[in-house]
Formats: structure tokens, sequence, C-alpha cells
């Protein structure tokens, strides 16, 4: 009976250090194409001074896309994933790195896919948290991840003519 209670105490210990472990490393969550399939994963990791974003995915259009984070963690492919709402702007700054009211929170810089397809990207943003304060991603609707057919031109309100929505992934 007492190895059953140490066994037990030790297994909870252990659950505990992982889930900690968990929590500081960040979340990983799926992304998925217009036809709401999975096609990669975004991995996001809290630092001391934003949040790190990590990309790989598959099955997206060769060239330069516009990435941002948007407001609502919705990611409904029905929608053409407007479900994800706007740019992530809790300031409520315009749109874009060139625009002098400028920049979103969520603006982030063009990806550029390979000709396979392919997107590995590892992006910084300092203007986010996952969770806690004015900026933080992990709110009380979530926010998500989206990538765009088109490049940003940085500038474009509200959304830097970056084109349809093709890829989402929902954070929370």
């Amino acid at each position: 009976m007492a190895r059953r209670i140490v066994l037990a105490a030790c297994l909870a210990v252990l659950a505990s250090v992982a889930v900690t472990q968990s929590a500081q490393s960040g979340l990983t969550t799926k992304l998925m194409n217009a036809d709401g399939k999975p096609i990669g994963t975004v991995t996001l990791t809290q630092t001391p001074h934003g949040v790190l974003v990590e990309i790989d995915a598959s099955g997206l259009k060769p060239g330069e896309h516009g990435l941002h984070f948007h407001e609502t963690g919705r990611c409904d492919p029905e929608t053409g994933f407007k479900s994800a709402g706007g740019h992530f702007a809790p300031a409520g700054r315009q749109h874009g790195y060139l625009d002098e009211k400028g920049y979103h929170a969520g603006d982030m810089p063009n990806q550029f896919v390979a000709q396979d397809g392919r997107l590995r990207a590892h992006v910084f943003n300092p203007n986010v948290t996952l969770s806690g304060g004015k900026a933080a991603l992990r709110d009380a609707d979530g926010s998500a991840l989206v990538i765009h057919s088109g490049a940003d031109d940085y500038r474009s309100q509200p959304s830097g003519d970056s084109g349809d929505r093709i890829a989402c992934a929902v954070i929370r």
C-alpha cells in the first residue's frame, strides 16, 4: 500500500513537471488550408521580449505571402477564414510597416514559399504575448495566424493588399 502511495506521488510530480515545461515552451497548433485540411504546424513560444513563431507547412503556392495574426481564434474554411476577423490591432493603429500611423501588433514580414510548396520559417514578433496584457494572443476569444495568397505591400489599408486567406491556425 505504501509503495502505491509513493508511486502515485511520483507520477503526480512528473505530470506536474511535464505540464510546467509544456506551458513554458509555448503552444503548437495545426495550420489548415482553405479546404480545411491540415498542411503543417505553427509553434508559438513566449520569450522575455515577444513571441517566436515557427511555421512548418507544405502544399502552398510558391512565392511571397503575407503573414499576420488576426483578432479571433476561429478558422472556418467555409468563410474563407473571414471568421478570424481583421488583423490583430489592440492599439488601434493602421496597417503596415510603411504607414506613418502603423503598424498592427499582428503585422509580420512576408514569407517565401519554396518551389516545392514548403514554408519553413522562424519569425519574431516583439509586439504580442501569448497571454497577459493588452496584446495577448490567447485572450477570451483567442486569435489566429493567417497566411495570405499574395505579398503584403506594408502600406494598403486595412490588410496590405495581400489577397485571400489561404491558410489559418487557431491560437487559444
